[in-house]
């Protein structure tokens, strides 16, 4: 419930500080829960990617320290947020975005680098799908990488591809996962090329 109340709440916010949230190709997502796969680029990107996918709700996997705070863990436990913990993730990072996923209620915002400064694709997002079921759907945010830009009122694109479905008797391991991998980041390339071919992300 608070979740939908949050929504229009900061959607209003974002629309005063820049006004320019552009989303593309809204249309390829499909229908009952999913995961959104991103490159991290921004902070704000899950913010941006749960308001362009309105009105589905999504669960976000948010570094255990920030829930330390009592006023902040009540509104990340609202937005659907959960603990991980960085260096010993256990299995509830499974568990629990898979368990939402086959509610049929939420879906889930990853980045399989993990971090803005990493590169390397991690597998979490693939075992989810497998036990979930569900597809993941690749997205990408081009826009400003500071907060002053944003406040600058410089577009923030949005882009969604065709959702990945993974098969269930496909068995995760070094090969495969490589394969995968390749092919989300070639989907990637992908939307990026769509909103601008001449883009390179430039790490802030």
């Amino acid at each position: 419930m608070l979740y939908r109340i949050f929504r229009p709440i900061v959607r209003f916010i974002v629309w005063v500080l820049n006004g320019h949230l552009h989303v593309h190709n809204k249309n390829r997502l499909p229908e009952g829960t999913y995961i959104l796969v991103a490159p991290h680029r921004t902070w704000w990107e899950p913010i941006l990617f749960a308001l362009a996918a309105s009105p589905a709700e999504f669960m976000f996997m948010t570094k255990q320290e920030l829930f330390q705070n009592p006023v902040l863990r009540w509104i990340l436990t609202n937005a659907h947020a959960f603990p991980v913990n960085r260096a010993h993730p256990g299995p509830s990072v499974i568990k629990i975005p898979v368990k939402g996923l086959k509610s049929g209620n939420l879906s889930l915002i990853m980045f399989p680098s993990g971090t803005r400064h990493s590169a390397e694709l991690k597998s979490g997002a693939w075992f989810i799908a497998k036990m979930s079921g569900r597809p993941l759907v690749p997205v990408v945010y081009q826009g400003p990488l500071t907060f002053k830009g944003v406040l600058a009122r410089k577009g923030l694109e949005i882009n969604f591809g065709d959702p990945i479905t993974l098969e269930r008797r496909i068995k995760l391991n070094e090969e495969t996962e490589g394969k995968l991998n390749a092919q989300l980041e070639d989907a990637w390339k992908k939307i990026d090329n769509e909103l601008n071919p001449d883009f390179e992300y430039i790490p802030k």
